[in-house]
């Protein structure tokens, strides 16, 4: 493992007016890693994930690459290779499964690689191709996700930042969507996965974090968050 992060969160504060959504929290993501940020609603992880991204305004150092994020416009720093999946998937609903991955390669002038990029995507979510001319909208719900995560590949991100992608999904659907995580990250893209699922997250990543009130009140490798009784306790049924 490199020792400098590929991301780095010193100290990190967000606030929604009087409310604190974020309390002064600090995590490291290194390259190639999965690491996941679990917690009840509430607890501060989406804000986190919209702090990364240059959504909501902060206090504290995000560094990623070893630069300060404190001024990078979203559209920045997805040139830079960052990508940001939304909780709700947030994609075009009234575009084509084509036209919706066709729009995050934006960056890409090489049609070549955009044609590369394609059958990448495709070859992890077959289901696409199959549907590539329909609308997003029309796709069910595990379809939307995989759309979603897709795109974000289609901008040939280096740090995927995933916010909930087992919600509203069959057990079976969450299941295929986490080995195909797992796959994208064997293909040497780094994951931010934020989880309520925590049996699901801990399965496929190395280390995680554990948020209450906006604050780290556990840390580590998989392994030891799993045998930690007030983990076993609060977020793995016992």
């Amino acid at each position: 493992m490199n020792d400098t992060p590929l991301l780095s969160i010193k100290n990190l504060n967000v606030a929604y007016g009087s409310v604190r959504a974020v309390s002064g929290i600090s995590l490291d993501v290194y390259e190639g890693e999965i690491v996941t940020l679990m917690g009840a609603n509430g607890a501060g992880k989406s804000s986190t994930l919209c702090a990364i991204s240059g959504l909501v305004p902060y206090s504290g150092a995000i560094t990623y690459q070893g630069q300060s994020l404190r001024k990078m416009s979203p559209d920045r720093l997805v040139g830079m290779g960052m990508a940001h999946v939304p909780e709700g998937r947030g994609i075009f609903s009234n575009l084509t499964v084509h036209e919706n991955l066709r729009l995050a390669a934006w960056t890409q002038k090489d049609a070549g690689k955009i044609r590369e990029d394609f059958a990448r995507v495709f070859a992890l979510f077959p289901r696409l191709r199959d549907r590539q001319r329909q609308a997003g909208g029309t796709l069910s719900g595990g379809e939307q996700q995989m759309l979603a995560v897709g795109r974000a590949l289609m901008s040939r991100a280096r740090l995927l930042l995933l916010d909930e992608p087992s919600m509203g999904l069959a057990p079976v659907l969450v299941r295929e969507i986490f080995n195909i995580l797992r796959d994208i990250n064997r293909t040497g893209v780094t994951i931010l996965l934020v989880e309520q699922n925590a049996n699901m997250a801990l399965r496929i990543a190395s280390r995680g974090y554990v948020l209450e009130t906006g604050a780290v009140v556990l840390q580590g490798a998989s392994e030891e968050l799993r045998d930690s009784p007030r983990m076993r306790e609060a977020y793995l049924g016992g």
